[in-house]
């Protein structure tokens, strides 16, 4: 028999399939279905979790991330002189590097642009084996301020801010108020993992940044390439000894090792996507599931197609066709669904591409990677032709075991069908029915997990509050005095826009996500031995903040005006920093704290409120290290952001602001305008989509569910018409026989419930790390389930069942 199906062969199978409308369009429906909803998560999980980084030689590509879990930092990244220390000496790492992003001003006055930018050390694109396209790299001499005014482009930057000028090197772009000189163009498409960045200047410091003493002040992302042949754990092996000697002379080793200090090494790709890998492997999962009823539905349809075509086999295996030869016709016929199906679902994936883009997936890490190309056209359609050739196995076997006479036999006196072929499409409806329930169960955590989640209060008032950031150039901003009088001045101005209430400047602003940790001392609180001091959030803060997010106070008073010029330092801290230091529920205020490891009478700040608790970054996983609210005085930061509670709706007021702050000064653009509550939202996404997905996958298999029932349910009445009608004809009451069917319903129903309960208590342990505060066996998931699919076996039974009551025994016996 020949691999492929001859040309008469594909002929005859392609009149037949066109013939039965019906069961075709029921078959190509229902593969377009699931191969597209597939299709479409699988290009999620392929550019997420199973393409490599577009690098050369990408698994050889490392994070390297400072941790101090007894002081609160689980992650933390690297400084400077961890960069200056480390390279060169580690075997382990062929290059090492930094990278710091963040984002400039660029354009002239009174059009300006803040677009991002990344600030990086001069072997950046080498670690990541990335040549320029044209000009160069930077050089050390350029990690001095002084020679710093470098900078390299990406090729679309090039290409739209510039049109491509091929003398684009050794030309000049002003960025934040300084000229820089265009020294390099990289290849087209380069990104940074996430990074957004336009183009890159050199991590510039001066030779105090890089001292020891700066060891610990952690704001730079470190990443190395591993030498050939070098395995992780040999990288870490090295690291931790590298750490070991470093510590011995450290002076703050006690401190250090309390804190529990070490360095991870971990493969660049897997620790960018570690965070959202269970819900995407959760998410293929689910759709493998439905691909799965799917497959089954069509099975049972081909069954029961297969024994209406029972006689046309034994009559040809009587002229002499072999089983081989049917076989391959069956494999041609389900192949050839499969791969049209496969067809149709690749334009059902393409749209569902289209529809998670529109839920947020490209705001996953790596999420703009997401494409519906080539590659998953042809891994998705070689699926399809396996999908074909599964289908056809059972209905081989079906036939191969046939036996001629009989069938013969039993076709011309209108028997029924095998009981070995009858057990088997009962068997797949109860397939049919535990997997809808694991789906629909899955979906129900899902859906409460995620409504628990939208119930969780941030711990401030996020609606009617607009918020935006300014950065203020260090050219124009260099001394401490021009900052403050610009952002008082600012804060003055806000007050005063129409539909404003409250105005405020705050560097860590709540999802804003630049929140600074920083090593806490309290006076009169001992550490225990081999306890560490704590980082806590720290942030500057001017204006009416406490007022314009409705956060509590609880004890003291607020920081004033006053405390933005006078002599005395202070604080305000949050009730999960006064739980920390005194649960016994003594009162915080007076004491005094410093962000230092010592603290004296120069750093120490005296607390003077007490105000709620606010998240910071996640409504689910925040880290509750506490904050604390410093006078912006007693800080270095050029950047704020701006929080306006607004009487109108907040967005009417983005224009005004915009206009605003170039009227203070017109080389200064306003950044990231967003409503507050659309950052909360933002924060949402990889559990937002997951629920909404869910859902649908659940009514799906719901849905495929009732067809498969339905429709063998139908044929058993259609086969036992002749035995219904001398039932009937022999004294059996209409309602024995609607009873008799719907008792097999609800029997394949209770068998396919008990399994799935099963199945969804296990989906419900390996869902635990995607939930928030559900448990994985819920009951009343598991009684909601139950009901929803009861009621829609039920349905899909009774229709067939009172269909069978209402047989004719006199035209049945007649038709027979």
């Amino acid at each position: 028999m020949n691999a492929f199906p001859s040309l008469s062969t594909l002929r005859q199978t392609v009149r037949r399939l066109a013939r039965e409308r019906g069961f075709t369009t029921t078959a190509l429906l229902t593969l377009a279905l699931c191969v597209g909803a597939n299709v479409a998560i699988f290009a999620v999980v392929d550019a997420i979790l199973v393409r490599s980084l577009p690098y050369p030689h990408a698994d050889r590509l490392v994070h390297v991330l400072n941790s101090y879990p007894g002081a609160g930092a689980e992650r933390a990244a690297a400084s400077l002189p961890n960069y200056y220390e480390r390279s060169g000496n580690i075997a382990a790492f062929e290059s090492i590097s930094v990278i710091q992003r963040g984002r400039a001003v660029v354009g002239a006055a009174g059009s300006p642009n803040r677009v991002d930018r990344d600030r990086v050390s001069p072997e950046f694109f080498a670690t990541l084996g990335v040549p320029l396209a044209m000009g160069r790299t930077f050089t050390e001499d350029e990690m001095l301020y002084a020679n710093s005014q470098r900078a390299i482009l990406t090729h679309e930057y090039w290409q739209n801010q510039f049109s491509g000028q091929s003398d684009i090197l050794g030309q000049t772009m002003m960025v934040d108020s300084q000229s820089f000189e265009i020294i390099g163009v990289l290849p087209p498409k380069f990104r940074f993992v996430d990074s957004e960045a336009r183009f890159f200047i050199p991590l510039a410091s001066d030779l105090e940044e890089r001292t020891p003493e700066r060891r610990h002040s952690n704001n730079q992302q470190m990443i190395a390439r591993l030498a050939p042949g070098v395995s992780l754990a040999q990288a870490q092996a090295q690291m931790d000894a590298f750490n070991e000697e470093q510590i011995k002379e450290d002076p703050l080793a006690e401190l250090l090792r309390g804190a529990g200090f070490h360095t991870k090494v971990l493969g660049l790709h897997a620790d960018t996507v570690r965070e959202v890998r269970p819900t995407l492997i959760l998410l293929q999962a689910g759709v493998l599931a439905l691909l799965l009823i799917g497959a089954v539905n069509l099975v049972n349809l081909l069954l029961i197609r297969t024994h209406g075509r029972a006689k046309e086999f034994a009559v040809r295996q009587a002229l002499g066709a072999g089983r081989r030869q049917i076989g391959h016709e069956i494999l041609t016929e389900t192949v050839l669904l499969a791969v049209v199906g496969g067809c149709l679902g690749l334009g059902a994936g393409a749209f569902g591409v289209r529809l998670l883009m529109a839920l947020g997936t490209d705001q996953l890490p790596l999420g703009v990677s997401i494409a519906f190309d080539g590659r998953l056209a042809a891994i998705s359609l070689a699926a399809s032709i396996l999908v074909g050739l599964l289908l056809a196995v059972p209905i081989m076997v079906v036939n191969w075991r046939s036996r001629l006479a009989p069938v013969l036999q039993a076709e011309s006196r209108g028997g029924t069908i095998s009981k070995a072929a009858q057990t088997m499409r009962y068997v797949f409806i109860v397939v049919q029915v535990a997997l809808a329930f694991v789906l629909l169960s899955g979906a129900g955590l899902l859906g409460i997990s995620l409504n628990k989640i939208l119930q969780t209060s941030p711990g401030f008032e996020s609606s009617s509050v607009l918020t935006g950031s300014v950065n203020l150039p260090w050219q124009n901003y260099r001394e401490g005095p021009d900052k403050q009088q610009f952002f008082t001045r600012l804060l003055g101005e806000l007050r005063g826009l129409p539909g404003v209430s409250q105005a405020a400047l705050i560097t860590g602003l709540p999802f804003g996500g630049n929140h600074s940790d920083n090593a806490t001392t309290v006076e009169g609180v001992d550490l225990a031995p081999g306890e560490s001091i704590r980082t806590h959030f720290t942030t500057p803060v001017m204006g009416d903040y406490f007022a314009a997010l409705g956060i509590p106070l609880v004890e003291g008073r607020l920081l004033t005006p006053a405390d933005q010029e006078g002599d005395q330092r202070v604080c305000v801290v949050d009730e999960e920093f006064v739980r920390r230091y005194w649960p016994d529920g003594e009162s915080a205020l007076g004491r005094r704290i410093a962000n230092d490891v010592e603290i004296n009478d120069e750093n120490a700040m005296t607390i003077v409120g007490v105000v709620g608790h606010t998240k910071t970054n996640d409504l689910v996983n925040d880290r509750n290290l506490g904050t604390i609210y410093l006078p912006y005085r007693d800080s270095g930061s050029r950047s704020m952001f701006m929080v306006l509670r607004t009487e109108i709706a907040p967005e009417a007021l983005a224009n005004s602001l915009q206009r605003l702050v170039l009227s203070l000064d017109p080389e200064l653009p306003v950044d990231d305008i967003q409503v507050l509550q659309t950052r909360i939202d933002d924060t949402l996404v990889a559990r937002r989509s997951p629920a909404i997905l869910g859902g649908i996958f659940a009514g799906v298999a719901l849905l495929l569910a009732a067809v498969g029932t339905y429709g063998v349910l139908a044929y058993a009445v259609g086969q036992r018409r002749r035995e219904i009608g001398v039932r009937m004809a022999l004294g059996a009451l209409p309602a024995q026989v609607l009873q008799q069917f719907l008792r097999l319903g609800m029997v394949l129903l209770a068998i396919g419930v008990t399994i799935g309960v099963l199945g969804a208590w296990g989906t419900g342990i390996a869902m635990q790390s995607v939930l928030f505060d559900v448990q994985p066996f819920h009951p009343g998931i598991v009684a909601a389930t139950a009901i929803v699919l009861g009621v829609v076996v039920l349905i899909a039974t009774l229709l067939p069942s009172h269909r069978a009551s209402q047989v004719s025994p006199i035209e049945a016996l007649r038709d027979d």
